[in-house]
């Protein structure tokens, strides 16, 4: 139970460093100095105010200084982050793949929340952790060396398949290359399998939550929804539940 608490409070840490990649990392500044400040009147957070989630809490969501508001989303990748460190904990336990998966998920939460907010997917974690995830791969007893590369290739010339034909075809862009880079990837961490459930997840839950979107909005095939938070999503279950998913599919349509 301990161990638990432990890997919580680890993964409120990563998710508070996660929070200053989502904020520098498009604004092309550096994740390292200067110290965090508040982005509404520039002074330095202090230590004590900076505690992940009980600082936001014991402020109310306020800076000490200018007592302007403090975006909720902080305490929320925290909290998101630490859940994931769990979880990883949980099902991985005292093996390779708890660091590794821990990695992957908390590089796909920076890509999500950036590009929910700049409908962009930084090159600056999408490529390297290409080379990374397939190096990461020889630690993984159970994986085969090849899946990563098929991963690879399949993620990222799929998705540029797609993209090209939907330009060539409509003669506008409808996937950015970051959605191509982002799943291959997602390939070199979780192999060929992870990536066709991937795809096929990400599509189906994508669609939905653009029709309910569509519908709310009234924007029609007008509107713009960044399609990489859905290939994460996608990508994450898959590492939970992907192959209790495979296997009830298989048993229920095929059998």
């Amino acid at each position: 139970m301990l161990i638990n608490i432990y890997i919580f409070l680890l993964g409120l840490c990563v998710g508070s460093f996660l929070n200053v990649c989502i904020f520098r990392i498009p604004a092309g500044r550096s994740i390292v100095r200067p110290a965090s400040a508040c982005p509404g009147c520039g002074s330095s957070i202090r230590w004590y105010d900076n505690i992940p989630v009980v600082s936001y809490l014991i402020l109310r969501g306020r800076c000490r200084h200018c007592h302007s508001g403090i975006s909720a989303r902080y305490p929320m990748v925290e909290l998101i982050t630490a859940f994931s460190a769990l979880a990883v904990w949980l099902n991985f336990g005292w093996s390779a793949q708890t660091p590794v998966y821990f990695l992957f998920i908390a590089a796909l939460l920076t890509i999500t929340f950036i590009d929910i907010d700049h409908r962009i997917i930084p090159n600056e974690i999408s490529l390297p952790g290409i080379p990374i995830g397939f190096a990461l791969s020889f630690l993984l007893p159970q994986v085969r060396w090849y899946d990563p590369l098929l991963g690879i290739l399949i993620g990222g010339g799929s998705l540029f398949a797609v993209a090209w034909s939907y330009q060539m075809l409509t003669g506008r862009e409808g996937m950015g290359l970051g959605d191509v880079k982002l799943l291959a990837m997602i390939g070199a961490f979780i192999g060929w399998q992870g990536v066709l459930f991937t795809i096929m997840a990400s599509s189906f839950i994508g669609t939905m939550v653009g029709i309910v979107v569509m519908i709310r909005t009234r924007q029609g095939m007008k509107l713009s929804v960044p399609f990489g938070p859905f290939l994460a999503i996608g990508a994450i279950i898959y590492l939970f539940f992907g192959r209790q998913i495979i296997d009830w599919y298989l048993y229920r349509f095929l059998m």
